[in-house]
């Protein structure tokens, strides 16, 4: 009998933002918004859809408020928007002004080293900790699902190795402001399964069970898939990934593209794990992106597509 038969997990889809932010061209707002609704019509219900961040920093992000603006109103998923400090996420308020749809959940940052926080954000540990504890009440009193990423969780580029206490300490001060949502992400994707297991482990038991425990991995060293079967084991509620393999981060050297989503729900509906989405239709979108970006995706299944064929 298959332990997982009963199980599920949910998605979160971050190939808009995550995805494209670190690629060379600039994609058209209706491109973006395409992707979007493709992987909308794939399953995915929660859907990373724009950074609000300085344009001049992050170029790809620059329309973000063209692109919220641009989306379906569907009230079956829930769009996040990026934001690193107050002002990005008065820009994300900003989308709901005139009883518009806009953004649905702030997704705010928080970093685990502080060279990495200083380039990413301009943020200390200490600086990011309590600019989140402010984002995080704001966002809830504005009526926005609040949630908040520890980037660098698992390795920094320019720190080395991240101790795991320090990793439990910021997600417990992060705990305080009572987000719905906290995230662990391996932006360099530095981390492996055994090392995976024991921090979602640990930090599981760590927050109560009113906040969901998410996971952001990249494929960087070849081992995010295997990675996030580790978390989804040891008790992460969410994963993230990114249609085609799309991603990377602008101020982590050499960082390339997020777990795909189509490699990952294969592992997912294989191993008897639910998702909701539907494998065929995220296929199709990997390749249809690859069309447009005018390069191959990385994710082996837009090669090899599902198993068993469909006759």
């Amino acid at each position: 009998m298959n332990r997982f038969a009963e199980k599920s997990v949910a998605i979160v889809e971050v190939g808009a933002r995550d995805g494209l932010q670190n690629e060379p061209e600039v994609f058209a707002t209706e491109t973006k918004v395409e992707l979007l609704t493709r992987m909308m019509n794939a399953g995915a219900r929660r859907l990373e859809v724009a950074s609000f961040v300085h344009p001049k920093r992050v170029p790809q992000m620059a329309d973000a408020e063209a692109v919220v603006a641009a989306l379906p109103d569907r009230r079956d998923v829930s769009y996040i928007g990026l934001v690193l400090n107050k002002r990005g996420l008065l820009r994300a308020l900003a989308t709901r002004e005139g009883g518009r749809r806009g953004v649905d959940e702030a997704g705010c940052v928080a970093v685990a080293t502080d060279s990495f926080g200083q380039r990413n954000q301009s943020q200390t540990i200490a600086d990011s900790l309590r600019e989140n504890h402010e984002m995080l009440r704001l966002a809830r009193q504005e009526g926005l699902t609040p949630q908040v990423t520890v980037s660098v969780a698992f390795g920094c580029p320019f720190e080395g190795e991240v101790p795991q206490t320090r990793v439990l300490e910021i997600v417990q001060r992060l705990a305080e402001s009572e987000p719905d949502e906290i995230a662990l992400a391996d932006t360099i994707g530095a981390g492996v399964p055994r090392q995976v297991s024991d921090l979602f482990g640990k930090a599981r038991e760590l927050l109560p069970r009113n906040i969901r425990l998410r996971a952001h991995f990249h494929n960087t060293r070849n081992t995010g898939i295997a990675n996030a079967w580790a978390a989804f084991e040891a008790g992460a509620d969410v994963l993230d990934s990114s249609v085609g393999g799309l991603g990377g981060c602008p101020f982590a050297p050499r960082a390339t593209g997020n777990i795909a989503t189509e490699d990952l729900l294969y592992l997912l509906h294989r191993s008897g794990v639910a998702t909701g989405m539907d494998l065929d239709s995220a296929i199709e979108t990997a390749r249809w992106f690859e069309g447009v970006r005018g390069t191959p995706a990385a994710s082996m299944l837009a090669r090899a597509g599902s198993f068993p064929a469909r006759r």
